[in-house]
């Protein structure tokens, strides 16, 4: 039987480890495979996300995201996984460089060096309703008096509920209820897209070198979990400046410690708390393995 070979890189990102950060398998696929066949390879994987890349007519690429249940306009793991992969297979090099994606045209700079720093510059931030902590305590498990700062929808091109808690305690404690999400989901729209889950912010790192730590829970198909998640950092550096809860636009987010991923990623919000004009979230992408995509002719 003849075959296609789509070639592949698994990439950790947001760390210079191997094993840590979050993974990504990169699809070089020239833009050729469907939706259903993405979102396939996406389920085999296991990951929370994996991209499918090609060539664009407006950018030095064109990026598609996947969850295991859905396309996504952008992702932020998924962009430096994807950078990452590019450059190593040749397509960019370091500099200035755009991607397409669904959020529009993401700026890029890469670094120089085996294992370059790569920073994106998501979108200008969107914020939406406030959403009743009550509601948002339910989604998590969590009393109403864990969460210390109005929740909040953002986007910076995936939207996510910015939810701001206590302390460490309280994030170790939250375990999410799927079926109080799908009310959630019902009462919350931003621009008739879903919602993400709530994203759980902490103004206290989980390292001495961390400014705040987060987590993502996530719902089935998805694993439980995601160990870190780079479009909703943007959004939470959004959330922290416009309210002026942090001292300084500049910071380090970290994430995924307690699931033995350790990640991290240097974090600008650009422009005044009353009037940011984007994010710059920057951090390195280690390939840990590649290959093939084996794909019979003719479905």
């Amino acid at each position: 039987m003849s075959e296609t070979r789509f070639p592949f890189d698994w990439v950790d990102a947001f760390t210079d480890q191997p094993f840590g950060g979050n993974g990504c398998a990169v699809v070089h696929d020239d833009g050729a495979l469907p939706v259903e066949t993405c979102l396939s390879f996406t389920r085999e994987t296991g990951l929370v996300e994996c991209t499918f890349v090609g060539p664009s007519d407006v950018a030095d690429a064109k990026v598609r995201y996947f969850l295991a249940e859905r396309e996504i306009p952008f992702a932020g793991h998924p962009t430096i996984a994807s950078v990452a992969s590019l450059l190593e297979r040749g397509v960019l090099r370091p500099g200035s460089v755009k991607l397409e994606t669904g959020a529009g045209v993401v700026a890029i700079e890469i670094g120089e060096g085996d294992l370059p720093l790569i920073t994106m510059t998501q979108n200008a931030p969107v914020f939406g309703e406030e959403v009743d902590p009550d509601l948002v305590a339910t989604v998590v498990s969590l009393d109403a008096s864990d969460i210390i700062a109005p929740p909040q929808v953002v986007s910076t091109g995936l939207p996510f509920c910015v939810t701001l808690l206590r302390d460490h305690a309280a994030l170790r404690r939250a375990k999410l209820d799927v079926a109080a999400l799908g009310r959630f989901r019902e009462a919350i729209r931003f621009e008739d897209a879903d919602v993400m889950e709530p994203y759980l912010v902490t103004l206290e790192g989980a390292t001495p070198a961390g400014n705040t730590f987060s987590r993502l829970l996530l719902a089935p198909p998805n694993p439980a979990e995601d160990p870190f998640t780079g479009s909703a950092t943007g959004c939470a550096a959004s959330y922290l400046w416009a309210r002026e809860l942090i001292e300084a636009p500049s910071y380090v987010a970290e994430q995924g410690h307690w699931m033995g991923r350790p990640g991290a990623a240097q974090v600008e919000v650009l422009g005044p708390s009353f009037a940011i004009t984007g994010v710059r979230v920057s951090g390195k992408g280690r390939i840990v393995m590649s290959g093939d995509l084996r794909l019979p002719d003719g479905g």
